[in-house]
């Protein structure tokens, strides 16, 4: 679909055409508590009808052993805003994320957090050379913010631009190893959950030691049942979302825009999905988020209660791959230099 070398994007996109399956839901999860609410409150939501029962989460296996959140220094906070006018942050909202909660109501029906004219916005599969920056000017200039569901390989690729992205006060999130199809059969369950762990490692590592929120959205939007119930046990947050942009099948800019705000003035809120790794997205955002300032549009922030925890054998294994740069690689005489004799 969108995935470095041309061989993980043939396989996404092929998944994506085919339609994204829907899974169960899992059982009820904690709600979003509001941080900070310095924008006039608009008018509640019509609450939505009541969702499926969801199935009783399965107790986590025998001799499983979730380490604690990683006490770690808090995140930068995004930079003041001198720009009259900006569309900014509404609000921000602090998410709990013990037991693994479902965001999008595109698979998840029980969190109906947002109010009316509400969005979050959400960019998956960077971080990636050009348009990952470009995406972040593009929120920096609307002094606005978003929730980047990273690759772990892409982040090994690029752990500065990861780096600036955190540093932006953005939230970083995790989208496995190597965007694979969750819901392949050929895969093992092992095999699942090395891409669910490693991708975070890789994370962790891209970002220097930090840990980043535990917030995951499945590659294509295919969720695993099983694999739904290990996040949850893994206190993870599952993102679906409420308005798919489509930006990969774009053709131009101005479809990303035009899908997006069909299905907004639609629905009148959601979580939008994008992709900082496409082209057309990176191009498209400036004009999408004046739109969205024009439409009486509001954005959300989504922090997470905790980081996430990542396992020290993935932690190991990830450091074992002879592909990670593990010294500097910056010519002798930018490290050393004589300044007497």
């Amino acid at each position: 679909m969108r995935v470095a070398a041309g061989l993980i994007l043939a396989s996404a996109m092929s998944v994506a055409l085919t339609g994204a399956a829907w899974s169960q839901t899992p059982a009820a999860k904690p709600a979003a508590a509001t941080q900070t609410a310095p924008a006039a409150t608009p008018a509640a939501a019509t609450p939505a009808a009541a969702p499926p029962a969801a199935p009783a989460a399965a107790a986590a296996p025998a001799g499983f052993v979730n380490p604690p959140p990683p006490k770690q220094a808090p995140q930068p906070a995004r930079a003041a805003c001198n720009t009259p006018g900006a569309l900014g942050v509404a609000r921000t909202v602090e998410i709990d994320t013990t037991g693994g909660p479902g965001f999008g109501f595109e698979h998840f029906k029980e969190l109906d957090f947002l109010r009316d004219k509400e969005v979050v916005l959400t960019f998956d599969d960077g971080p990636w050379p050009k348009n990952t920056p470009a995406v972040l000017k593009a929120l920096a200039d609307e002094c606005t913010t978003g929730i980047f569901f990273s690759i772990g390989k892409h982040a090994t690729y690029e752990p500065e631009i990861l780096k600036q992205v955190y540093a932006a006060g953005h939230t970083v999130g995790t989208h496995t190893w190597s965007h694979a199809n969750l819901n392949n059969k050929k895969l093992t369950e092992a095999q699942r959950k090395e891409e669910i762990e490693k991708g975070l490692s890789a994370v962790k590592w891209a970002l220097g030691g930090i840990s980043p929120s535990p917030f995951f959205r499945f590659p294509a939007l295919q969720h695993p049942p099983e694999m739904v119930t290990y996040l949850g046990n893994r206190n993870t947050a599952i993102f679906s979302c409420d308005i798919d942009s489509f930006d990969f099948k774009a053709s131009k800019p101005e479809k990303v825009v035009e899908t997006v705000m069909k299905k907004l003035d639609t629905k009148g809120k959601g979580i939008i999905l994008m992709h900082d790794f496409q082209k057309h997205t990176a191009e498209a955002l400036p004009e999408l988020l004046k739109r969205l300032k024009a439409g009486g549009y509001k954005v959300v922030a989504m922090r997470a209660k905790f980081p996430a925890s990542s396992l020290p054998e993935y932690d190991q294994e990830l450091l074992k791959d002879a592909k990670l740069p593990t010294v500097s690689q910056r010519p002798v005489n930018s490290v050393v230099t004589t300044v007497s004799e």
